[in-house]
């Protein structure tokens, strides 16, 4: 099922989406890596605010190439997920609800958005310069020190991503593993 989705990612729109589902994203999302979701939990450990505001927040994990003259931004593929999976239960814990990357995740991440209400959208690999594409708007947020890292506000229209873990924690993965041994039997 392919679905056009406009952010930002409540809980209600989380819960209706389904792993598997094929979706159109379109709004506000951030970009962070892991030197990035390490300062914004380090912050959150001192009672800090952090430089967005966390809520219904989706975020990609991409280190976006510089920008060629006259356009937005340069490749903007997905860097694989694991990196995160030590700060993603505090990123929801405060709010942020989607994220966007590729590669499996751990258990303790998975847990943590059934509690939360989190959706894991997969994009495809390799395909930076395409995704690019749907990038209409960047604007550099904070820790720019970070370089490609830094944390960035993106205006998407049309992202192609699916669902590879839905807020029940239905794992995609999973799922077709499980089809394809069904199907050998």
């Amino acid at each position: 099922m392919e679905r056009k989705i406009t952010l930002p990612l409540t809980e209600e729109l989380a819960k209706s989406l389904k792993a598997g589902d094929r979706v159109l994203l379109t709004g506000i999302i951030y970009t962070s890596r892991d030197a990035g979701h390490k300062r914004m939990c380090e912050s959150l450990a001192k009672g800090e605010e952090l430089p967005i505001d966390p809520m219904n927040a989706t975020i990609y994990y991409v280190g976006p190439t510089p920008a060629k003259p006259g356009t937005v931004i340069g490749s903007a593929g997905p860097t694989t997920s694991g990196r995160m999976d030590a700060y993603a239960p505090t990123m929801m814990s405060v709010g942020a609800r989607g994220m966007i990357g590729k590669g499996a995740r751990l258990p303790e991440v998975v847990d943590a958005m059934k509690k939360y209400s989190g959706v894991y959208f997969g994009a495809i690999g390799g395909a930076g310069a395409l995704l690019a594409k749907c990038i209409k708007s960047a604007k550099l947020i904070a820790y720019e020190d970070l370089g490609a890292e830094a944390l960035r506000e993106l205006y998407v229209e049309d992202m192609p991503l699916m669902v590879i873990i839905d807020s029940e924690g239905n794992n995609l993965y999973e799922l077709g593993r499980e089809e394809y041994l069904a199907s050998k039997k």
